[in-house]
């Protein structure tokens, strides 16, 4: 939410910035926008979960897409997955930003440092949406 305030595009996942009609003025730049904020979405949850939103039109509509199926507020998973992922980030010696980082400057992870990655991924999608 923040990175999406930051851009100035909240308003595209919120619905308070409306779709204009397609002979309006600023429907050309409404629409480069939503479909910038649709690529981030689909580029930020997993390979699979993308797949599934990836042919919605709308950023409100992906948005609450993955709210409806994610945000159930099931708060033993959620608490499970956190203890998952800190015995994982002690057991390894990394820190959080070690592991983002390293993934995110393409440094090749091992295959479960990678899983691992996505878990912690998801795990922040689900938070936010809480």
């Amino acid at each position: 939410m923040t990175a999406l305030s930051a851009k100035n595009k909240l308003e595209f996942v919120l619905g308070s910035h409306p779709y204009p009609a397609k002979n309006h003025s600023t429907y050309a730049a409404w629409n480069r926008c939503n479909n910038m904020v649709v690529s981030w979405l689909v580029h930020f949850v997993s390979v699979l979960i993308g797949k599934s939103i990836i042919w919605m039109d709308s950023a409100v509509d992906v948005w609450n897409d993955i709210k409806t199926r994610y945000s159930q507020g099931n708060l033993s998973r959620i608490s499970d997955l956190q203890m998952e992922v800190a015995t994982f980030v002690r057991e390894t010696n990394l820190s959080l930003i070690t592991l983002l980082s390293s993934a995110l400057f393409g440094m090749k992870l091992r295959i479960l440092d990678l899983t691992r990655y996505v878990l912690v991924r998801q795990i922040a999608l689900v938070i936010v949406l809480l």
